[in-house]
C-alpha cells in the first residue's frame, strides 16, 4: 500500500511541474486549513480527486474502501438582480466536512467574461475571511508578508473559453463547515433584438466526480433546494421574457416566470428528485447554463435617458429604420492553419454560403482569401445579385486551405479594393463599408528564399526584379506593429474592420487591436462543431447598418466625465450605451442631442430626463439596485480606459490613462488587470490574492461597438431652419389670429375639432376670415394642396369616430401625406407615426419623439406629443398639431391638424382646398343682419361671381392652447363651402394619399 501511496504522490508531484508556468503552488508545509487557489481548472479536479483517493484509501489493516462521500453541499444559491441592463450577481455555496479526516473542498465557478468580480468571502470553520481591493503590486506585498510569516496563501488565475474562472480549494478539519460567497457586476448587451443572461451552474462539477451531493440526495427526496432567483427591473417596461431549454428537457417546467409590466422574476428550484440524472442516480443533472432572455419596450427613437444619483445612463436602440446598403469585403483566412477543426468545407464554407445569401440587393461585396498568396473572387466590388452570389458560393466551395498565413497583403488588398471604389465614386454616398476578417490571427509566410524566387519568376530585368522582391518581403511583413501600422495608413476613414479569431490558439490579442484602431471590434470564434452558427450569428449581428456617424451630445456646462459619445455604426438589433456624470444642484433635467444618418436621410434626436421619475420608481422596488448608473458609467469608464491604455501612442499617455484606471478600481471596489484583491482573515495572519485575469483589450466584453470620445457638438446648420414669420404661424403664447398680417400674406388653417375638418382661411385685404367645413366619410382622401408643377402636394386622409351622435358621425383627419417630387421625399403623417421615404429607403419616428430629420432642402421637425413642422428649402413652411383625446373616450379618437402659412413659392396652377386661397379670391361681405341664434349674426357674401348667407360665430385655433383652444370669429360658409370653393368638395376626392388633383 505504500508503494501505491508514493506512486501517487510521484504523479502528483509530476503533474504539478509539468504545469510550474502556468500557476504558482504556496504552501506552509502544514496539513491543515491549507489554501490553495489553482491556475487551471481541470488541473483542480485531478490534484483534488488524488487527495480524496488517498486519503481514502484503507489501511494495511486490509478494511475496505470507503466510498461514502465525506463532504456534504447543503446549499448552493445563485441570485442575480438586473437594474436597466447593470447586473450583479452572487453565488454561494456552503458544505460540510463528515469525515474523520481533514478533507479538501473546492469552489470554482464561472463567470462571463468581462464581468468585475467586486467581493468574495469566505467562512472555514468560524473563521471569516474577508476582501479588500488593492494595487497590485501592495497585494502581492501584503501576500509576500504572509507566504514570509509561513502562513497560507493563493493566487486566482484562469480562464475558459467565454467564461472566467474563479477557483478556490481549501482543506478542512473533520466536522468543519465552510462557506463561500462571490459577487460579480456585468452590464447586459444587447444583441439580435435582446438581452441574455446566462448563469452557469455547476454545483455538482466536483460532487459529479466525488459525489458530494450524494449525502444530500439520499437523505432529503422530494425537498425543494433552491438555486437561482434572477430579479430583473426595468424603467422602459419589458417587452417579452423567455427562458430557454439548456437542459435537453430534464428540467422542462421547472423555471417559474412572474412577469409584470416593468418587473419580472425567474426562478429555477428542482426538487431534488428532479436534480437526478436518473431515478436512482446520485450525480446531479444541474450542469450547464440557465439562460434568461428579454427585450424592453422602445418608445423614443432618442433613446431611454435615465438619471439618479448624479450618474445618467443613455439607451440607444432605434427601430423602424431602413437598412443602409453596405459595400462588405469577406477576407477569408485559407492557411493550412486555419484547416482541421477550425475549417472544414460543412463549417466555415457552410456559413459564407449562408452569409452570401443574407446580402441584400443594394448590397455590394467581393470575396478575398489567402494563405501565402492572395486571391480574390472579384478584383473589385459587385453587385449582390443572384448570380453573383450563386458564383461567389462556387468560388467559395472550391476553396483547398494549405501554406502560410499573409494577413498583412490580404487586408491590403481588400482596402485598396473599398477605396479604389470610393476614389471612383462607384460607392453609394449614403453606403457603409465593412471588412469582415475571418483567420486565426497568426501570421506566417514562407522562408524568405522561397518568396523571392516565385515573385521573380518571368521577370528578365534585375533592377525590376528586385524591385519586385523588396515589394514582396514588404507586403509579407509579419511584425504584427507593422501590419496594424500598415493596415492604419492605408484604411479610408469610412471602413470598419471586424475580425473573427477561429480556434482556440488565436492570436486574439493582435485582432482585437487591429479592428479597435479600425472602428470595428474582435470576436472569438471557437473551433467545434458550432463553427458555423458562431459565424452567421456575428453575421446578423452586423449585416444590418441602419445608422451611421451617431454622435451624443450632452449641451449642459454641468455634464461632465461623459464616456464614449461618438459610434462609426449602429446595427439593428444592438444598442449603444452613453453614461455620465451631471450636478443634481444645477440641473433640473438632463439633455441629450444626438446626431446621426440613416439610409435616406440626417437626424436630430432630443430627449430630456426628469430627475424625479427614476427615483420614485426605485423606490418601489426592493430588488431594484440604487446604484445602477454609478455602476455603469463606472463599467463603461473602466473598460473603455483599459481598451484606450493597450492603444495608447506615448508612455506618458499610457501612465496617465493607467492612474485614472487604478483610481477607479479602488474607488468602486472592483478586480481589474491592475489591481487585485487580498483576502485575509480579521487576524491578517492568513491571507489569499484573487489576480484579475489576463487584460481583455477589446472596449467591453459582449458589446458590438468600440468608438470614441468627442466634445458635444451644436446642432447641424440644416437642423436649423430660418424662423417661421409670426404672422403665418403663431407659436405658443403668440398673439391670437385676430392679428393683422401684412396685406400680402394669406393665412391657411385647417382645423379639425371635435366635427368635421374645419377650414379657416383668412383674407388680408379684406381682413376677414372666413370658415367653412367639410361634410364626408371616413376613408376618404381629400386633396388640400396640389402644384403639379412645383411637384409639392398636400393630402389628408379621413377617419371617423367611434360611434355617431344625434344621428351623425363625425370625421377628423387622421393621415396626412405630403409629397415633395423633385426631392423625390414622400412624408405621411398619422396619429401614430411620422415616416419619411426617400426612394426605396423610409424612416419612421414616433411622436414619443423630439427629433429633426431630412437633409439639406427638406427638414421635418417633431416636438414630443405636441407637432411636426416641415420645411422644403427654408422657405415653405407647413406645420401639423397632434389632437390626443383620452383613450377611453365613448365616442372622440385623436386627429390632426395642419396650418399653411403664407408663400409665394406655390406656382400660379396651385390648386386644392387650401391650394386655391394662396392666391386671394376678391369677397365682399354686406347686408349684416341678426342670426336666427343670438350672438351669431348673418350677412351676405359675394365671391367667385356666387351670393352666399354666412353666419358669424367663433371656432378654435389649437396652435396657441392645444388642449383647449384659442376662440377665433370668423364668418362660417355652409354646405361645405359650396360657391366659396372651386366646385364641390367631391371634385376634391383624390385615390391615394400621394395623387394629385386631376382638374377639368
Amino acid at each position: 500500500m505504500a508503494g501505491k501511496v508514493l506512486q501517487l504522490m510521484r504523479l502528483l508531484g509530476w503533474l504539478i511541474l509539468l504545469e510550474a508556468q502556468a500557476f504558482e503552488i504556496p504552501t506552509n508545509g502544514s496539513s491543515e486549513n491549507t489554501m490553495i487557489l489553482w491556475n487551471w481548472p481541470q488541473m483542480i479536479f485531478h490534484l483534488c480527486k488524488i487527495t480524496e483517493d488517498i486519503r481514502s484509501l484503507p489501511e494495511e489493516s486490509g478494511e475496505g474502501v470507503d466510498t461514502v462521500d465525506p463532504v456534504t453541499l447543503y446549499s448552493y444559491k445563485v441570485q442575480s438582480t438586473i437594474t436597466s441592463r447593470m447586473a450583479t450577481t452572487s453565488i454561494q455555496s456552503k458544505l460540510v466536512n463528515n469525515s474523520p479526516l481533514p478533507q479538501n473542498v473546492v469552489f470554482d465557478v464561472q463567470i462571463p467574461k468581462g464581468a468585475f468580480i467586486s467581493n468574495f468571502t469566505m467562512t472555514v470553520n468560524g473563521i471569516t475571511f474577508t476582501s479588500s481591493i488593492k494595487e497590485k503590486t501592495v497585494g502581492r506585498a501584503l501576500y509576500s508578508q504572509a507566504r514570509a510569516k509561513g502562513k497560507t496563501a493563493g493566487w486566482v488565475r484562469s480562464r475558459t473559453l467565454d467564461m472566467e474562472n474563479f477557483n478556490t480549494e481549501v482543506n478542512i478539519p473533520p466536522g468543519a463547515k465552510v462557506q463561500f460567497e462571490l459577487h460579480y457586476q456585468e452590464v447586459k448587451w444587447r444583441k439580435l433584438g435582446s438581452y441574455e443572461h446566462k448563469i452557469h451552474l455547476q454545483p455538482g462539477k466536483l460532487a459529479k466526480h466525488l459525489e458530494l451531493l450524494a449525502p444530500l440526495l439520499a437523505h432529503h427526496d422530494g425537498l425543494c433546494h433552491e438555486l437561482v432567483n434572477v430579479w430583473i427591473v426595468e424603467p422602459q417596461g419589458m417587452r417579452f421574457l423567455h427562458v430557454p431549454d439548456t437542459f435537453e428537457g430534464h428540467f422542462q417546467g421547472v423555471p417559474v416566470i412572474s412577469k409584470g409590466q416593468q418587473k419580472a422574476h425567474v426562478s429555477f428550484k428542482p426538487t431534488i428528485t428532479q436534480q437526478r440524472k436518473c431515478p436512482n442516480c446520485t450525480e446531479t443533472a444541474v450542469d450547464g447554463e440557465l439562460v434568461v432572455m428579454y427585450d424592453v419596450n422602445r418608445e423614443e427613437k432618442a433613446g431611454e435617458l435615465e438619471v439618479f444619483n448624479g450618474y445618467f445612463v443613455h439607451f440607444f436602440a432605434p427601430e423602424n429604420l431602413d437598412p443602409i446598403p453596405k459595400n462588405i469585403l469577406f477576407v477569408i483566412d485559407v492557411s493550412g492553419s486555419m484547416w482541421g477543426i477550425k475549417m472544414k468545407q460543412d463549417l466555415t464554407v457552410e456559413a459564407m454560403k449562408t452569409i452570401l445569401d443574407d446580402l441584400r440587393t443594394d448590397d455590394q461585396f467581393s470575396v478575398v482569401d489567402f494563405n501565402h498568396n492572395v486571391r480574390t473572387w472579384r478584383n473589385d466590388l459587385v453587385s449582390a445579385t443572384k448570380t453573383q452570389i450563386a458564383d461567389a458560393k462556387r468560388y467559395i466551395e472550391k476553396i483547398q486551405p494549405s501554406g502560410g498565413t499573409n494577413i498583412n497583403e490580404a487586408l491590403l488588398r481588400a482596402i485598396f479594393i473599398l477605396n479604389e471604389a470610393s476614389n471612383l465614386g462607384l460607392l453609394n454616398p449614403d453606403s457603409v463599408s465593412l471588412i469582415i476578417l475571418v483567420s486565426d490571427g497568426d501570421p506566417t509566410v514562407e522562408t524568405k528564399c522561397n518568396v523571392l524566387e516565385r515573385e521573380s519568376r518571368g521577370v528578365a530585368n534585375w533592377k525590376e526584379k528586385r524591385d519586385r522582391q523588396e515589394w514582396a518581403v514588404t507586403q509579407r511583413e509579419l511584425k504584427l506593429s507593422k501590419i496594424q501600422k500598415n493596415v492604419k495608413q492605408n484604411i479610408q476613414d469610412n471602413i470598419s474592420l471586424f475580425s473573427l479569431g477561429i480556434g482556440f490558439d488565436v492570436d486574439y490579442d493582435f485582432l482585437k487591436r487591429l479592428s479597435n484602431e479600425n472602428r470595428g471590434i474582435a470576436q472569438r470564434i471557437y473551433g467545434n462543431r458550432d463553427t458555423s452558427s458562431q459565424l452567421k450569428k456575428f453575421y446578423n449581428q452586423v449585416s444590418t447598418p441602419l445608422l451611421r456617424n451617431v454622435q451624443f451630445n450632452y449641451p449642459q456646462a454641468s455634464v461632465t466625465d461623459v464616456t464614449q459619445n461618438n459610434f462609426h455604426n449602429y446595427f439593428g438589433g444592438s444598442e449603444i450605451v452613453v453614461a455620465g456624470k451631471y450636478d443634481p444642484s444645477k440641473l433640473a433635467e438632463v439633455q441629450s442631442i444626438i446626431t446621426a444618418t440613416s439610409a435616406n436621410t440626417e437626424l436630430v434626436l432630443e430627449t430630456l430626463s426628469q430627475m424625479d421619475d427614476l427615483e420614485e420608481f426605485l423606490s418601489k422596488d426592493k430588488h431594484a439596485d440604487p446604484d445602477f448608473t454609478k455602476k455603469l458609467w463606472a463599467y463603461l469608464t473602466i473598460n473603455q480606459l483599459l481598451a484606450e491604455r493597450s492603444l495608447a501612442p506615448t508612455a506618458a499617455i499610457k501612465r496617465k490613462i493607467t492612474k485614472s484606471i487604478l483610481q477607479m478600481s479602488l474607488e468602486h471596489h472592483i478586480v481589474t488587470p491592475l489591481t487585485a484583491m487580498v483576502i485575509e482573515n480579521d487576524a491578517g495572519d492568513e491571507r489569499m490574492l484573487a489576480d484579475s485575469p489576463p487584460q481583455d483589450h477589446s472596449c467591453c466584453s459582449g458589446a458590438l461597438y468600440y468608438g470614441t470620445k468627442v466634445a458635444s457638438g451644436s446642432i447641424p446648420s440644416w437642423a436649423n431652419p430660418s424662423p417661421t414669420p409670426v404672422t403665418a404661424m403663431l407659436a405658443v403664447g403668440a398673439k391670437p389670429l385676430e392679428s393683422t398680417p401684412p396685406p400680402h400674406v394669406i393665412r391657411v388653417m385647417l382645423l379639425p375639432l371635435e366635427n368635421d375638418p374645419h377650414f379657416i382661411i383668412y383674407l388680408p385685404k379684406s381682413k376677414k376670415n372666413i370658415c367653412f367645413n367639410i361634410d364626408s366619410e371616413p376613408g376618404k382622401i381629400l386633396s388640400l394642396v396640389s402644384d403639379p408643377e412645383s411637384g409639392i402636394l398636400v393630402n389628408g386622409q379621413l377617419i371617423g369616430a367611434k360611434k355617431a351622435e344625434n344621428g351623425k358621425l363625425s370625421t377628423y383627419f387622421g393621415k396626412l401625406g405630403f409629397y415633395f417630387q423633385k426631392e423625390d421625399m414622400k412624408v405621411e403623417i398619422s396619429t401614430e407615426t411620422i415616416t419619411l421615404s426617400s426612394g426605396s429607403s423610409t424612416s419612421r419616428l414616433s411622436w414619443s419623439d423630439t427629433a429633426h430629420l431630412g437633409n439639406e432642402r427638406v427638414l421635418i421637425s417633431v416636438k414630443k406629443e405636441k407637432s411636426v413642422t416641415l420645411t422644403l428649402n427654408k422657405e415653405l413652411f407647413f406645420s401639423v398639431l397632434l389632437h390626443r383625446v383620452w383613450r377611453k373616450h365613448p365616442v372622440n379618437v385623436d386627429f390632426l391638424g395642419i396650418y399653411a402659412p403664407p408663400t409665394d413659392k406655390f406656382s400660379p396652377s396651385v390648386h386644392g382646398l387650401l391650394g386655391q386661397f394662396m392666391r386671394e379670391p376678391d369677397v365682399h361681405i354686406f347686408n349684416e343682419r341678426p342670426g336666427r341664434e343670438p350672438g351669431k349674426p348673418q350677412a351676405s357674401l359675394e365671391v367667385k361671381g356666387h351670393k352666399l348667407t354666412v353666419t358669424r360665430g367663433m371656432q378654435k385655433d389649437y396652435r396657441t392652447d392645444i388642449v383647449f383652444g384659442t376662440d377665433v370669429p370668423c364668418w362660417f360658409v355652409h354646405n361645405s363651402g359650396k360657391g366659396f370653393i372651386d366646385g364641390h368638395y367631391k371634385d376634391y376626392f383624390v385615390p391615394h394619399l400621394y395623387a394629385f388633383l386631376k382638374r377639368p
